[in-house]
């Protein structure tokens, strides 16, 4: 039998494949692939860098937006102010009522001079004699002036004016003759309200004067807050005789008349 002879050894024929896909044809080109001089200007991408323009680089700002910085701060602020504020209303409204409406400015503590001529409670007929004009306490006619937000275009008597602050009333006064704007002006802090009265008053030394039992302000305009706080404050805490009504008293503008007969009694 015989025996053929080997041919010559085959040797395998080596195919040499670089980044083929699997059908042997090259990748794709990829965005951002890497290609000498693809990414650098002037460098040369594809066909001598045709159609590719430099990429300009963003500038990013490094400072600061100070617009929201500053509104922050002022909501802060305005915040930080309106606690502030709010504490302090509450440490002065927590205060007496007395030692309140003594820290307005302008307003005169009669109560603290112990002056027996204002301490004077007796009710005495006739006219009488006052330390202040207008009057802030002392002897007073049995009646009181009706001060359930009264408003009087005449001058009242002060004996029964004194009366009704002893119960509690605040008194608004104002300069005769003051324009007619401004008494309206006080007209509307009145009008309706309990425990207050309001009428002219000859020789006054400002042009609106408000008072209660021992306590006294005077200012040049009836737009002035400070009578606001005033009255918020003493009206009705002023009186002397807690629970006293300010009905049922004296609606006309006549003064007093003479007494008959010497006649005092307390209360």
């Amino acid at each position: 039998m015989s025996m053929s002879t080997p041919g010559p050894e085959r040797v395998p024929s080596t195919v040499k494949v670089g980044k083929t896909t699997g059908q042997g044809k090259p990748p794709a080109d990829k965005p951002g692939a890497s290609r000498p001089g693809a990414n650098r200007p002037g460098g040369k991408g594809g066909a001598k860098g045709k159609g590719r323009k430099p990429v300009t680089p963003v500038k990013v700002s490094g400072g600061r937006n100070w617009g929201p910085i500053a509104v922050t701060g002022a909501v802060i602020l305005i915040a930080a102010g309106i606690i502030g504020w709010g504490v302090i209303a509450s440490v002065q409204g927590s205060k007496p009522w007395e030692e309140q409406v003594a820290a307005i400015d302008g307003v005169v503590d009669y109560r603290a001079q112990k002056n027996a001529a204002i301490d004077d409670r007796t009710h005495k007929e006739g006219p009488q004699t006052y330390v202040t004009n207008p009057p802030v306490g002392g002897a007073h006619n049995s009646t009181w002036q009706n001060c359930m937000g009264d408003v009087y275009t005449e001058p009242i008597a002060n004996e029964h004016a004194v009366h009704s602050l002893e119960h509690g009333a605040v008194w608004v006064t104002y300069k005769q003759g003051l324009d007619a704007a401004q008494v309206e002006t006080l007209q509307t802090k009145v009008e309706g309200k309990e425990y207050t009265f309001m009428s002219p008053i000859a020789n006054l030394d400002k042009n609106v004067s408000v008072q209660v039992w021992g306590y006294q302000l005077k200012v040049d305009s009836a737009d002035d807050s400070r009578i606001d706080d005033f009255i918020r404050i003493a009206r009705v805490k002023a009186s002397m005789e807690p629970g006293a009504a300010c009905s049922s008293g004296n609606t006309t503008s006549d003064p007093v008349p003479a007494a008959a007969a010497s006649a005092g009694a307390t209360g």
